[in-house]
């Protein structure tokens, strides 16, 4: 008689897991990757090298043998400097020592914080259209996701009254990811202080993501939630180098928090992940003691970029709300009568641009796509002379 087990109907995958569908944005890089003069508005990647000093102190520390594991809070002299920046910039008071992790990326920083809140069954409230990582990294920690939808007419900036709309005895997270990528909205000062109030009055904590907090346009201050009264004690802030910095294949980010939380945060990154690069974390130290001059001057190309693009895709028909931060366009598509995804694959097929369909962000996103605007200006240009092409013919 065989004694093996009759195979199983249930999947060998954990449920929380396949219910999370992939990415929307790298299914349209891997279609773009087989494809011959693809002009990528896809991906969310500067087209700017790591600035060169920075690239010389990685190289530096790999010859000095500076190959090991650091500190799992990485090491002292980056977090010093980073309690520097945040003060100077932002008013941001965090103890080197104890309340700064540096983490593999900001996106590591974001998993590490909802693995050490939420709870099963914790809510937590998130703005959408937002990046495809944060709905994951709720599901996967076991909490459940509130979807606060935000509108074009409000620049996408979430509305404090539907958040409050949505607080129940379960919700312990307001999420904020502002400068917001898809949208490119900011958020503006009334609205923060207004969100903190929220989170003070219900005892909520408060996650946020600033890792495009040096890429703002038009006049917009960024201002860190952290540094209003009373929301150290009850705020994660997720920061890195990827954006400004031109850093995104060194997979460096940070996160700071009050003692009491980090000592859970720092918790799941140490059993995780150990330590982030040392190389990388040399390269780091350099960037924000070096290179504020190259940050001022990509911030000024991109802002020469966003202007031009988002004056074409208004002119060609596709409504765009002025994004005030990051590197992202959230055109309006309905008009062509196609959706989302049928605008993205038609496109990219039809003129060979990459854009992303804009509900892979969530379902306010729907009707949008998003066009990121850090490759060149003369593609940029091109790109808008196809994609006018691709609207006449369609509209």
């Amino acid at each position: 008689m065989s004694t093996q087990a009759a195979p199983s109907t249930r999947s060998r995958l954990a449920a929380r897991v396949s219910a999370v569908p992939a990415s929307g944005i790298r299914k349209f890089f891997d279609v773009m990757a087989t494809m011959p003069d693809v002009i990528s508005l896809g991906v969310g990647e500067p087209d700017f090298g790591t600035p060169a000093q920075v690239v010389q102190a990685g190289i530096r520390s790999l010859e000095a043998g500076r190959t090991h594991y650091t500190s799992n809070f990485g090491t002292i002299e980056l977090r010093r400097a980073i309690a520097e920046h945040l003060e100077r910039r932002y008013g941001a008071s965090y103890d080197p020592a104890t309340e700064i992790l540096v983490t593999v990326g900001a996106s590591e920083a974001v998993a590490a914080t909802m693995t050490a809140l939420v709870d099963p069954g914790d809510e937590v409230l998130l703005h959408e259209p937002s990046y495809v990582s944060y709905l994951p990294a709720i599901v996967f920690a076991g909490g459940t996701a509130v979807h606060v939808p935000t509108r074009a007419a409000d620049g996408f900036a979430l509305d404090p009254a539907e958040v409050e709309r949505r607080i129940t005895p379960r919700t312990r997270v307001l999420f904020l990811g502002y400068p917001c990528n898809p949208t490119g909205a900011v958020l503006p000062p009334d609205v923060l202080r207004t969100l903190a109030d929220i989170a003070r009055r219900h005892d909520l904590l408060v996650v946020s993501d600033e890792i495009y907090d040096r890429l703002v346009y038009g006049g917009h201050r960024h201002e860190s939630v952290a540094s209003l009264p009373g929301m150290h004690e009850r705020t994660v802030l997720i920061g890195g180098f990827s954006k400004a910095y031109a850093m995104t294949g060194w997979r460096i980010g940070y996160v700071c928090a009050p003692r009491e939380l980090m000592e859970g945060i720092v918790k799941v990154h140490q059993y995780d992940i150990m330590c982030a690069s040392t190389t990388a974390q040399d390269a780091a130290l350099v960037a924000l003691r070096e290179a504020e001059p190259d940050v001022e001057r990509m911030l000024a190309e991109y802002d020469r970029r966003r202007r031009m693009f988002v004056a074409g895709l208004n002119r060609i028909g596709l409504p765009t709300v002025e994004p005030k931060g990051a590197f992202y366009a959230f055109p309006y598509i309905g008009g062509t009568g196609l959706t989302s995804e049928e605008f993205g694959e038609r496109l990219l097929f039809e003129e060979h641009v990459a854009v992303v369909p804009g509900d892979s962000f969530g379902p306010s996103g729907a009707g949008h796509v998003r066009a990121c605007y850090a490759t060149s200006y003369e593609q940029l240009e091109e790109a808008l002379v196809r994609i006018e092409r691709f609207v006449v013919r369609h509209g």
